[in-house]
C-alpha cells in the first residue's frame, strides 16, 4: 500500500517515484441518515476529475442524473457553476478543473457529495485505500455495495421512510398509487453488482477525464 508521492526501487535499484497518475484510489461512497446504510465500494484513477467522478457515483448509486450536484470540502463548493449561485454569493469552482487527489490526499481524508439540492442526498466519501495501478489506463470499477439507492423525487430521507412503509402495507390507501410510482416493484435490499459493473465498462470513459 504506497501513499502519494511513495518511492519505488526499480529493476536497476534507482528509487523512482510512482507518478500519481498510476494510483488508484479505493472509495466508500455512503449515503446518510438512512439504517441500514446504503454504500458503493468503488476503485477510480486518483487523477480522475470531479465531474467524472459524479458520472461514476451516479451510476454506482443507481440515480438518474435528472438533478444538480455538487462536491463540497473544507468549506469550498465544487460543481457546474451557475448564474443564480452567483446571485446569492455562492461561489461554485468548477468540478471540471479539479482532480480527486487535488482534494483528498491520504487515505482516511474525506468529502461530501451532495446530488438533487431539493431531496438532499448527501454521500460520504472516504478513501479506504491508495494503492499502485501500474502503467495500463484504468477504468472506474465497483467492487461492493448494498441495498437500492431511494427513488428519484421521493421527496429526500423521510420522504423515503414514508415511501417504503407504505409499499409494504398492503392495507394503506396510496399503497396502490405509490408501488406504481415506483415502477411496481421495489426491493430496498436489492443491489446488482454484476449489472452496475456492466453498466461503468460500457461507460465513455476519456481521458479528459484523468488530465
Amino acid at each position: 500500500m504506497l501513499p502519494p508521492g511513495a518511492l519505488l526501487i526499480d529493476n536497476g535499484g534507482v528509487p523512482a517515484k510512482r507518478s500519481p497518475s498510476t494510483l488508484v484510489y479505493q472509495l466508500k461512497i455512503t449515503l446518510q441518515d438512512i439504517r441500514p446504510p446504503i454504500w458503493r465500494r468503488v476503485r477510480v484513477p486518483a487523477r480522475v476529475r470531479l465531474n467524472c467522478l459524479h458520472d461514476v457515483f451516479q451510476i454506482v448509486m443507481g440515480w438518474t442524473d435528472s438533478h444538480l450536484h455538487q462536491f463540497e470540502k473544507d468549506g469550498a463548493c465544487y460543481g457546474v457553476p451557475y448564474d443564480e449561485f452567483e446571485e446569492d454569493g455562492i461561489e461554485i469552482i468548477d468540478s471540471n478543473s479539479v482532480s480527486l487527489n487535488g482534494l483528498l490526499k491520504s487515505e482516511g481524508d474525506s468529502l461530501l457529495y451532495l446530488y438533487d439540492f431539493g431531496d438532499n442526498w448527501r454521500h460520504d466519501v472516504v478513501v479506504e485505500k491508495i494503492v499502485p495501478g501500474g502503467d495500463a489506463p484504468i477504468r472506474p470499477e465497483c467492487v461492493a455495495g448494498e441495498r437500492h439507492c431511494p427513488p428519484e423525487d421521493v421527496g429526500g430521507v423521510s420522504g423515503y421512510e414514508e415511501f417504503l412503509e407504505v409499499i409494504f402495507e398492503p392495507t394503506h390507501e396510496e399503497h396502490q398509487h405509490m408501488v406504481a410510482w415506483a415502477g411496481g416493484r421495489f426491493q430496498p435490499e436489492d443491489f446488482d453488482l454484476a449489472a452496475v459493473r456492466e453498466l461503468l465498462a460500457r461507460m465513455r470513459w476519456p481521458l479528459r477525464c484523468c488530465r
